[in-house]
């Protein structure tokens, strides 16, 4: 075993002296938007920026929409920034500092800097204006009034408040049994709608003030979720879903879990059920971005998303039940939902266009409400993401990038798709999109049968025998597009990739099953993950595709990828070592069995052992045996995704057989990397080792 720190270091810096383009540091000082919020009654629109570490919020204001900077943070500190608001009147903006809203524990502090004093997550204000943010409380998930006066938050999973103004001090707004989350105001501010969690159920309640009881809408032995003000305030609607318990259910194979649309009277708390998902595997919960997507609509109408007819789609119902109304429909999904301010239009990103390559990007589409009359708004070889109405007109906000530009605020004007990017001169100077790689769509099939997608990063000449890598992402729920990614992660891979094409690679990033964007049955295809890990055998294709190039050389082929992707590399490693001759397993999962545990009391899972037999054969603890390949172990111990225990008990076994291994341990730091400096570390470390096996 050897300690991977200079050495890495040095042997990169020599490389980049004998033909690279750029730098590490250079690839990745993009600045990456989030957040992206508007008002609804101005606009005004505001969004935070990641440059170099630095997380800063930024505003615009119509017509002219000058991007500036509202807050003044100056360290590479990995104190995120969420939770972004503004006002009604547009004179304040709200957010919450601190955490990891990526992952689990999300309100828990991240002390990335091993600051001796750690940081807290805080709720924080400033003027639209400009001036000194003003610390509100401790607390997250914060949500400002209609009237602007008030924000309600959550702290210690209980419901606090504050004014918005300073002259009320943060106290709590109320207490409930269980966790309180998901706070929504009442159209006129009165009231104050939330979700109790309480662990094999929850409840939807809403309260009114000091004196009156909380009013717990039609509680049931169910879970109840998403609840949604109708427009006038006097109905709620919600979705329901099975309580905890029951017989235990087979752990192998798949079942429909279902779900349904409630809608309340608020003045008499009774709910009726209005529509129940089709009893199908398509029809289960859906789990795409912001998974069942609940408004309340104009006309009485109730938006919702469901996959049932194979593709995440928009439907509505009358909120008295009926028959619902497809709204879109086709080969495509669509995530990023949200609706205009009179609730008649909705707005989403969607992966199609007028070019089959649109299937590995994002557009942007917009559909009434009660009818199927989708428009395309953008299209081309950009990416667009995370749209949202400015105002209370038809202009919309979003981020928009393309394959050489990372994304960057921007303004739609209109319908003649004219899009106004924002902040082009926050890009440093020295930025290197003039040597990227235009990524090419490519397809291949798994042994199975199965048609998997991926896009092939390859510099111009370098004549024959090219080393080759193949990307795996994680989630496994994500989709890798040609072009920049709207989420931070797969911003900092696209540029990995971008930095090892440049250094003479042929990289592949491969869209394995579980993944977005390729409809419901390559999402949630059998014997996958914990079942059998059939979703690797995309991967193994991935790596015969790439040795089937004649400009490969087919002993050369690496591997990397994190989290879930960590998990198929390590798979690959162990399985297939002929083919894959080293890797990177960053922050993988290596030991599924334990996943799979036991019912309390005598009565089990018909095919219990089976179970854990079948989750421990998809384990790469389990493939030693066959693992020849160099591996070089990558985890940060404040991972809230994957347990840095994973890769604790990895490392135990590799010296238990003595087996060589490289290492790079980040303290105090999480999945994300939210510290600048920790994740070009890794990147580098990432490149150098495929460097040392693949080229030196």
């Amino acid at each position: 075993m050897r300690i991977f720190i200079l050495l890495i270091l040095l042997l990169g810096f020599h490389f980049t002296g004998s033909g690279q383009d750029f730098s590490m540091e250079q690839v990745t000082s993009y600045p990456f938007p989030s957040e992206l919020t508007a008002s609804e009654g101005s606009e005004k629109i505001a969004w935070a920026f990641n440059e170099q570490g630095k997380r800063n919020i930024y505003v615009a204001e119509g017509p002219d929409f000058n991007p500036r900077p509202l807050t003044a943070y100056t360290r590479d500190d990995g104190q995120e920034i969420s939770g972004l608001s503004i006002s009604k009147d547009g004179k304040w903006i709200v957010y919450v500092r601190g955490g990891d809203h990526g992952g689990g524990s999300a309100n828990v502090p991240v002390n990335a800097a091993s600051d001796p004093i750690p940081p807290k997550v805080e709720v924080w204000k400033v003027a639209f204006a400009g001036g000194t943010p003003q610390l509100v409380s401790e607390g997250d998930e914060p949500l400002i009034s209609p009237d602007s006066k008030r924000v309600a938050f959550i702290k210690n999973n209980q419901a606090w408040i504050a004014s918005v103004d300073g002259n009320e001090p943060a106290k709590i707004l109320f207490s409930s049994k269980g966790n309180t989350t998901s706070l929504e105001w009442s159209p006129d501010g009165r009231k104050l709608l939330f979700v109790s969690l309480r662990g094999d159920h929850s409840f939807v309640g809403i309260y009114q003030d000091q004196v009156t009881p909380i009013q717990y809408i039609a509680p049931s032995f169910s879970r109840d979720h998403s609840p949604r003000w109708s427009q006038d305030g006097r109905k709620i609607v919600f979705v329901r879903t099975p309580g905890g318990g029951g017989s235990p259910e087979k752990l192998l194979g798949q079942s429909h879990n279902p779900w349904a649309i409630w809608v309340a009277d608020v003045v008499s708390g009774t709910a009726e059920k209005i529509w129940s998902a089709p009893q199908t595997l398509a029809g289960s919960v859906p789990t795409t971005h912001g998974g069942f997507n609940l408004n309340w609509g104009a006309n009485e109408r109730i938006v919702y998303l469901s996959y049932e007819d194979g593709w995440p789609h928009l439907y509505s119902i009358s909120s008295k039940g009926g028959k619902p109304t497809q709204l879109t429909s086709g080969n495509f999904m669509l995530e990023h939902i949200s609706l205009n301010s009179a609730g008649d239009k909705a707005v989403f990103a969607l992966n199609t266009g007028s070019s089959p390559e649109d299937l590995d990007r994002r557009h942007i589409g917009m559909v009434s409400i009660d009818r199927a009359d989708m428009q395309l708004l953008t299209d081309g070889e950009g990416i667009e993401a995370y749209p949202t109405f400015i105002g209370k007109g038809e202009r919309l906000a979003l981020f928009s990038g393309d394959a050489k530009q990372p994304l960057l605020p921007a303004v739609l004007l209109g319908r003649n798709k004219d899009i106004e990017v924002l902040s082009k001169d926050i890009i440093p100077g020295d930025f290197p999109a003039e040597y990227f790689v235009k990524p090419v769509q490519v397809s291949f099939t798994a042994a199975d049968g199965v048609l998997v997608y991926g896009q092939l990063f390859e510099k111009s000449g370098g004549g024959k025998d090219k080393p080759a890598v193949v990307f795996v992402h994680g989630g496994p729920q994500r989709q890798m597009l040609l072009g920049w990614s709207y989420m931070d992660y797969y911003s900092n891979t696209y540029a990995l990739n971008q930095y090892l094409a440049n250094l003479g690679f042929v990289v592949l990033s491969v869209n394995f099953r579980m993944g977005i964007g390729y409809g419901h049955q390559f999402h949630k295809p059998e014997g996958a993950g914990i079942a059998g890990a059939s979703e690797y055998r995309d991967v193994k294709a991935a790596g015969e595709y790439l040795a089937g190039l004649p400009q490969v050389d087919s002993r050369k082929i690496g591997i990397y990828g994190g989290s879930y992707g960590g998990y198929l590399t390590a798979i690959a490693l162990g399985k297939d070592s002929d083919l894959f001759a080293v890797g990177v397993d960053i922050h993988g999962v290596h030991k599924r069995d334990g996943y799979i545990r036991a019912a309390d009391g005598i009565e089990q899972a018909e095919d219990l052992e089976d179970a854990r037999r079948v989750a421990w054969e998809s384990s790469p603890a389990s493939m030693l045996d066959s693992w020849k390949s160099p591996v070089l172990f990558i985890h940060a111990d404040d991972d809230r995704n994957v347990s840095f225990s994973q890769t604790v008990d990895m490392v135990r076994r590799f010296e238990q057989r003595g087996l060589p291994f490289e290492y790079l341990v980040i303290p105090d730091d999480s999945h994300h990397w939210m510290k600048y400096s920790n994740m070009v570390k890794v990147n580098q470390a990432t490149a150098d080792f495929l460097i040392k096996h693949l080229i030196q």
